[in-house]
């Protein structure tokens, strides 16, 4: 952070209704600087086709064209280039990719959003937040059901969140602690900003917030953290007989209750709370669940951030909270290494082996937490299976027995995936 971020962080947290002015002249060529460094350099081109190589070879001159255009205020927004991404599901995922200069001031107005609103945002929210992760809320969610006594789970999805947000809510939302037309007027342009179809086809969206802007994730905060996490801290907990707790990551959460007509309440109201601010939820992905150390068992289980929750006997016979893989995540997952596997077998080990590895150890990382070691055993058992059976059919001659593969691997440095004994801190309820 530079030290003017600094003083509108302490600002934020010290006047929790102060409204900012002159955030605008924030966005100079020190903050575009430092905005830079945090841009993911592999991100594909925008509509201009311009990558960030080709950027950074004049990025001095750039940073001071786009700081230039912000000073003289004739800076514009591009148009976004629609892409789609397939999904586990076999749906595809719209993303929008903006150009780089775009993802440079959005980078920088992010910081400052960012800066103002860390503070305000509650603790049980987990997406796009610095020191907070994906693992942070399964390890809440796992400690506070095993020892906080919940009974029963409303896990919800939000349908089509990022394209659904209205603009006049979130332009309102944006005004509690922003008192800045010039900076508002910025975001307004990247909201309302044309998007290029695959087929060449422009529109102009009426709502949401692409999927891929750098500025979306922040935006979606702050548009749930009023929507959502404040009407449940300030409204539904205390009119609740029993103890009630949520965990969201960006659009996903969970909600516990201790009593059974406090989630058939919440459960009843949710959908017309979200209504208010034009987002429904997803029916396949919303259910209400007993979920209880009571009612142990793998068909009683609840799926959130890719893991699937459920209680079992401990070795003292008493229950315990586990979790694993879910199980269309650890299947896309195996068929996905499969089908990659069987194009790259033609081509030399060398070419390929360290991009197995990387999928592996990225697979790892994010599953590789306690109680989940199965998972990560049938993975790795899956992976030899179909390594041993497409190197094989290069030829008629078979390349590898059991014992020459596993010494193969050995000199990739290609190992079988362990779970993570590291402490994460975690926020209680």
């Amino acid at each position: 952070m530079t030290t003017a971020l600094h003083s509108i962080a302490f600002k934020a947290r010290s006047h929790p209704r102060h409204r900012f002015q002159n955030l605008y002249g924030l966005l100079n060529s020190d903050l575009l600087y430092q905005s830079w460094g945090q841009l993911n350099k592999q991100a594909a081109a925008g509509i201009d086709g311009i990558t960030m190589p080709e950027y950074r070879s004049n990025l001095v001159g750039n940073i001071q064209r786009v700081s230039r255009q912000l000073q003289q205020k004739c800076y514009r927004a591009s148009a976004i280039k629609r892409i789609f991404i397939p999904k586990a599901n076999g749906k595809q995922r719209p993303l929008g990719l903006p150009t780089v200069d775009d993802k440079l001031v959005q980078q920088s107005v992010s910081q400052i959003l960012q800066s103002i609103w860390e503070g305000d945002f509650l603790p049980n929210s987990y997406g796009y937040r610095p020191n907070k992760s994906a693992h942070q809320a399964v390890h809440s969610l796992g400690l506070n059901l095993q020892f906080k006594g919940y009974g029963y789970i409303v896990e919800a999805d939000i349908k089509g969140f990022f394209d659904n947000m209205n603009h006049a809510w979130l332009v309102r939302m944006l005004e509690q602690r922003i008192d800045d037309k010039a900076l508002l007027s910025l975001i307004k342009q990247w909201l309302k900003a044309r998007v290029k179809s695959p087929d060449g086809v422009f529109s102009k969206p009426t709502q949401g917030s692409p999927q891929g802007s750098v500025v979306s994730p922040v935006l979606a905060n702050i548009y749930l953290h009023y929507a959502l996490d404040l009407w449940f801290e300030r409204k539904v907990k205390p009119r609740m007989n029993g103890r009630a707790m949520l965990i969201r990551y960006a659009d996903d959460f969970v909600v516990a209750f201790q009593l059974r007509r406090d989630a058939e309440r919440f459960y009843r109201v949710l959908p017309k709370r979200l209504d208010k601010f034009g987002l429904n939820v997803a029916p396949e992905k919303t259910h209400l669940k007993r979920f209880s150390r009571f009612h142990p068992g793998r068909k009683r289980n609840f799926q959130f951030l890719g893991f699937e929750f459920y209680w079992s006997l401990d070795v003292n016979k008493k229950p315990r909270l586990r979790r694993r893989t879910a199980s269309k995540k650890q299947k896309a997952t195996m068929s996905e290494l499969y089908q990659w596997i069987k194009l790259q077998r033609s081509k030399p080990l060398r070419d390929w082996m360290p991009s197995l590895k990387r999928k592996l150890t990225g697979f790892r990382n994010y599953f590789g937490l306690p109680d989940n070691s199965r998972s990560l055993s049938r993975l790795f058992k899956h992976l030899l299976h179909s390594l041993y059976k497409w190197l094989n059919r290069r030829s008629q001659r078979r390349s590898y027995n059991w014992n020459s593969l596993k010494v193969m691997l050995g000199y990739f440095q290609i190992e079988p995936p362990r779970v993570s004994k590291r402490l994460i801190l975690v926020d209680w309820y």
